[in-house]
């Protein structure tokens, strides 16, 4: 019996996504992606200073901040600054971003320059993490392409590419790319980070009630492997648009 999901997709299907670039003006590189009803919008910063630890060694940096706008869920949501901290669930998605970012970057091509790359959530439907990391991508390539452009960098330091997507256990079906409603009765949930040639950079998953075997998980990283390779060939239709 086929398996109708919460908003009619087939079991492996990605909701429809879009990517823009250039979203923002000012920026070095931007981009809004719209993921089903998931909103977010990266953009990237370029400076002229390094953390400590990397002064003297000739390298640069890429780093990430995430934010969620306080209407981009159902009930207003209180920005984290009024509370005068980061709270944990946002540290550890901005610290995936930036390390994801980073995985498929020369560092020591960027010179000693950070790379900010600052994903705000404008409108939440599940897998903003994952939406975020796939138009974060977008927005680093076209600040390179920028940089190239002014006579800043003279190659693109990018190594690869890098994209993610999230996969769960829904009433005993795996399902591709999980919508809020679908993530909030998830038995199984995983987010997946992916280079474009296969190799992974992180792998989050979690059994919500009923532990899982090592062969479901097999098949999720299988069946994200299919989203990602989609997500990827967007990507790269979207960056060469840019000329």
């Amino acid at each position: 019996m086929r398996t109708v999901r919460f908003d009619g997709r087939a079991v492996d299907e990605l909701r429809s996504v879009r990517i823009t670039p250039g979203f923002q003006k000012h920026a070095e590189g931007s981009a809004l992606i719209e993921l089903g009803e998931t909103k977010v919008i990266c953009a990237v910063s370029v400076e002229s200073r390094i953390p400590a630890f990397l002064r003297g060694s000739g390298s640069g940096w890429i780093t990430a901040e995430y934010g969620m706008l306080p209407r981009a869920t159902h009930t207003r949501t209180k920005r984290e600054a009024a509370a005068g901290k980061v709270g944990g669930r946002t540290m550890e998605i901005q610290r995936l971003i930036g390390r994801s970012l980073r995985g498929i970057a020369d560092l020591e091509t960027l010179g000693e320059r950070t790379f900010s790359v600052d994903c705000d959530v404008i409108q939440a439907d599940g897998g903003t993490r994952t939406a975020s990391i796939t138009g974060a991508y977008v927005a680093l390539a076209q600040a390179f392409r920028t940089l190239q452009e002014r006579g800043e960098l003279t190659q693109s330091p990018l190594t690869g590419a890098v994209t993610a997507t999230s996969v769960g256990i829904v009433d005993g079906a795996q399902l591709l790319d999980l919508c809020y409603e679908e993530d909030s009765h998830a038995e199984v949930d995983f987010n997946i980070v992916m280079t474009d040639t296969g190799e992974l950079v992180e792998v989050q998953g979690t059994a919500e009630g009923k532990p899982f075997s090592k062969n479901s998980m097999n098949e999720l990283i299988t069946l994200a492997e299919k989203g990602i390779g989609e997500l990827f060939e967007l990507q790269k239709t979207v960056i060469a648009e840019l000329g």
